[in-house]
């Protein structure tokens, strides 16, 4: 095994993000296909979904259909889980959000509305997200 300590810290990252915890939580916003703001007790905590990517609102029209879409399966109040992945460098909880046992996450792939994030797909079901990529793009 390499002694390089990049490698260290990056293993002990990695290890780390397999043990954060899943949380309920409820539905404040969505801001755009891929990211939310939910509540966890009294703290707001905006969530970056993970191992998926969204047209951003300005990118006309489907940043804003991906947007309603998102907003069609997390209405204000909708009860979800987070399963943690990590913290992004804007400070963002990533995680896939549960929804009456859905996950939200592979619900927009398979949709069409959102792309599967392939440069960040670690700690998700790669093979299911790359399933429901290749039906919607049929």
């Amino acid at each position: 095994m390499p002694r390089n300590p990049r490698f260290i810290c990056l293993s002990i990252a990695l290890c780390s993000l397999s043990t954060l915890p899943a949380f309920a939580s409820t539905v404040l916003s969505v801001g755009d296909g891929d990211t939310i703001t939910i509540t966890k007790g009294a703290q707001k905590i905006r969530v970056r979904l993970a191992c998926i990517d969204a047209p951003e609102t300005s990118q006309s029209p489907y940043g804003m259909e991906s947007r309603k879409a998102l907003q069609n399966l997390l209405p204000i109040g909708a009860q979800v889980t987070v399963r943690s992945k990590a913290t992004d460098r804007y400070g963002r909880t990533v995680g896939e959000v549960i929804k009456g046992g859905t996950n939200i996450n592979q619900s927009l792939v398979g949709s069409g509305d959102a792309f599967v994030y392939w440069q960040f797909i670690s700690g998700c079901d790669r093979q299911t997200y790359s399933r429901l990529e290749n039906d919607a793009r049929l």
